[in-house]
């Protein structure tokens, strides 16, 4: 029991470093900001899968 008390303040101080990390970041950047960040991020992700799996058939037909 004696270990769990002493590591309890420490979790509290992680959170709250997360915490206002997270309120700089919406400082910063703003509700729109998030979220366009985010949608820009989603779309850059499917662009990539997309095209890299279409890559890898046209370098396949290259090689055949």
């Amino acid at each position: 029991m004696e270990n769990y008390n002493a590591e309890l303040p420490e979790l509290k101080s992680r959170n709250s470093d997360l915490g206002s990390r997270r309120k700089k970041l919406l400082k910063k950047f703003g509700i729109g900001g998030i979220i366009f960040f985010t949608i820009k991020g989603i779309i850059s992700s499917v662009l990539i899968y997309f095209l890299g799996k279409n890559f890898w058939e046209v370098i396949k037909g290259w090689l055949d």
